[in-house]
């Protein structure tokens, strides 16, 4: 899993690029039915739920990208367990939504290409109720407590998993968080997080085991080095600096450059007008 592309990352909002061509994530084919049956698995891992090739992103990228699965991250008690860090915060847990690009014929296919894959980031926080949506996964763990145990759950309406601000996010090029870690991966992370009960959080951190009866606990990759990679956001951070939105196929260090420049011809600039009026 080497490379300089890996996710997850730490995301500094004083250090993200304000991108007004980042659109609203639109959703289709979200709400299901409870005739329709999903399978609820225990990879050893996570808890991975699949989803039917109805569900999609549909106006946010210039391709569609088809939903495959969903599963999450979490910590232990006392413990919180989000890949992501937003400004050295980690969260009790992390939803994610892995979708890929309809151009290719697979998500198999998909994996091996830079815009092969898209992901949506939910962080997951203890609030002061039980969130219904997320029940609808978490009532079933007991049944799948084992690995490669699987159950059959009703769908439901699968955009209850997510916040409200679908229009307000970070964006970043990046990885699978688990081998072999294509950096494949158009990272969506929500910046508004989602509520769940203290209880919910608990029964997502000590109902699942993996080899030979072990916890399945603290199931988040370690933090990835940018590398130079910029990270976008949707909105303007209340205390952000003014920033430029960089053009597409720079990188880090030019960005830097041209600042420094910028600066120079400023200070040649303004030389020469108090020279001129002198």
């Amino acid at each position: 899993c080497a490379g300089t592309m890996q996710s997850p990352i730490s995301i500094d909002t004083e250090q993200t690029i304000y991108s007004p061509r980042l659109r609203p994530v639109q959703l289709s084919g979200y709400s299901l039915p409870s005739s329709q049956k999903l399978k609820l698995k225990n990879n050893g891992h996570t808890v991975v739920l699949e989803l039917p090739e109805s569900l999609a992103i549909t106006g946010t990228f210039a391709q569609r990208y088809r939903a495959v699965q969903l599963h999450l991250h979490w910590g232990s008690p006392g413990r919180p367990g989000s890949e992501h860090v937003v400004d050295g915060k980690r969260f009790a847990a992390e939803l994610h939504v892995v979708h890929y690009n309809t151009k290719y014929e697979s998500f198999k296919a998909a994996m091996a290409h830079t815009d092969g894959l898209a992901v949506l980031g939910v962080f997951l926080e203890v609030g002061p109720r039980e969130n219904p949506h997320y029940q609808e996964i978490l009532k079933h763990l007991h049944k799948i407590q084992g690995e490669d145990e699987e159950v059959l759950v009703p769908g439901f309406n699968i955009t209850g998993l997510l916040p409200d601000r679908l229009h307000l996010y970070f964006h970043y090029s990046g990885s699978l968080t688990t081998p072999p870690c294509y950096q494949s991966v158009k990272w969506t992370v929500f910046n508004q997080t989602v509520m769940l009960s203290q209880d919910q959080i608990s029964v997502l951190a000590t109902s699942l085991r993996y080899d030979y009866n072990k916890p399945l606990q603290n199931n988040f990759r370690p933090l990835q080095g940018l590398h130079g990679r910029w990270v976008l956001a949707s909105f303007e951070p209340t205390f952000s600096r003014e920033r430029q939105v960089p053009i597409e196929g720079q990188n880090g260090s030019s960005f830097q450059t041209g600042a420094v420049l910028a600066v120079l011809f400023g200070v040649l600039f303004a030389v020469t007008a108090l020279a001129f009026l002198l």
